[in-house]
């Protein structure tokens, strides 16, 4: 229950604020632009569900961009204004204190996603795509979100400068995304398919683009999410007793 208290404090500190509502309508734009860029704007004819699996392709990268964004402030933000001391002091468990921060970056990625349906409703409305298609590409976009905002914890729990989290928070998410298959590419085996399997996008996320829904693709967001989440409970632990 402590976890969320915490989660609906930072979710009202991030609807009351501003910077928030920048980022998301900042992303929205530019997710617009792009649809209509690269996923619409083609003299190429295209099928419907290769559309939407262009829509997913976007939508995923820019969750994950939400998600950074707004939880390089979580920790650092804490820090800054003071209050860092009260949450080491209180009867809050740093594990329900990181929960409740991931939950509030989880529910901000969520009203992102939310604000995103009109695009795969077009396509919907316009060509032929199964409903299940948009809820599991969906439910794909909002576990890489979800791993993001782990990592995004993480960092803002490493690092008490709000920038520092966030460029490092964009370095391993842009790694996790798109460099770890290019650098699979290079290494030789057996060590590529060790540095493939990190690859979340090209491994873990095009089976919910497709509208798959595959085991390996849902343990494995899970595991992540669960590993950076107990490795910030281990640096707030750590700050407890400085």
């Amino acid at each position: 229950m402590n976890a969320l208290v915490i989660a609906r404090r930072d979710l009202a500190s991030y609807l009351q604020g501003y910077s928030a509502y920048v980022i998301i309508a900042s992303l929205l734009l530019v997710n617009g632009l792009f649809f209509e860029a690269f996923a619409l704007g083609t003299d190429k004819a295209r099928y419907s569900h290769e559309v939407l699996e262009n829509f997913f392709y976007l939508g995923w990268g820019f969750a994950v961009a939400t998600a950074v964004l707004l939880t390089m402030r979580s920790l650092a933000d804490e820090h800054a204004l003071g209050t860092e001391v009260l949450l080491r002091t209180s009867i809050v468990s740093d594990a329900q204190v990181i929960v409740g921060k991931w939950l509030a970056a989880m529910g901000m990625v969520t009203i992102y996603s939310a604000l995103t349906v009109h695009m795969p409703l077009l396509i919907f409305v316009h060509g032929k795509v199964a409903p299940a298609h948009i809820l599991v590409g969906y439910v794909g976009v909002l576990m890489g979100g979800g791993v993001a905002a782990a990592i995004g914890v993480f960092c803002s729990a490493v690092f008490r400068n709000q920038l520092a989290a966030g460029i490092i928070g964009g370095i391993i998410s842009i790694y996790t995304s798109v460099m770890a298959w290019m650098l699979s590419e290079v290494v030789e085996p057996p060590f590529s398919d060790v540095v493939a399997y990190t690859a979340i996008f090209n491994q873990h996320f095009v089976p919910f683009m497709e509208g798959r829904v595959t085991l390996s693709s849902l343990v494995f967001h899970g595991t992540i999410t669960a590993l950076f989440l107990l490795l910030s409970t281990q640096v707030l632990n750590g700050r407890r007793w400085e």
